[in-house]
């Protein structure tokens, strides 16, 4: 599925799932003592007549800063905030799923990977925030909201 998706990075343009695993990789195996974070979040924004979805990786060398890749897709008939939210979860579960899966392929360096889900406490999003948690979390991740889920809440959106 992700084979043939877009990617993009501020400092390295566009590129393939591939390579974006390749450099998560290559930063990874530069430093392999450093203790390592991956987080994938999702956020959205309407457009007329479609969903702009935002789908963004990052790569926190803890205490040594960090790097991030994002993907764009556009889809039409979604109509509610809860079928958004829950499009905007699974898409973040589908996409840490195949880089986990690439990882553990690629790579026996230790890393943290977790999703990060643009619900919260506050606002219309906290009666989803049980549903879409525990769906997360019954899939194996570890799952951080608001205002934690900065993959989500910042950098997805931000290109979104």
């Amino acid at each position: 599925m992700f084979k043939t998706a877009r990617f993009y990075s501020p400092t390295m343009g566009r590129l393939t799932f591939d390579q974006v695993v390749d450099e998560i990789v290559r930063i990874m195996e530069e430093d392999p003592d450093t203790r390592y974070e991956i987080m994938v979040g999702s956020d959205s924004h309407s457009s007329p007549g479609e969903m702009d979805f935002v789908t963004a990786i990052i790569i926190h060398r803890v205490g040594k800063g960090g790097r991030y890749f994002w993907r764009r897709i556009r889809e039409r008939n979604i109509y509610t905030l809860r079928q958004k939210i829950y499009r905007e979860a699974f898409l973040s579960f589908e996409l840490a799923k195949a880089l986990m899966e690439e990882l553990e392929r690629r790579t026996l360096l230790d890393y943290n990977l977790e999703i990060h889900v643009d619900v919260g406490r506050n606002g219309r999003t906290r009666e989803l925030i049980d549903e879409v948690v525990g769906m997360i979390m019954a899939s194996g991740f570890p799952v951080k909201t608001k205002p934690e889920s900065y993959a989500a809440s910042c950098v997805a959106d931000k290109h979104a």
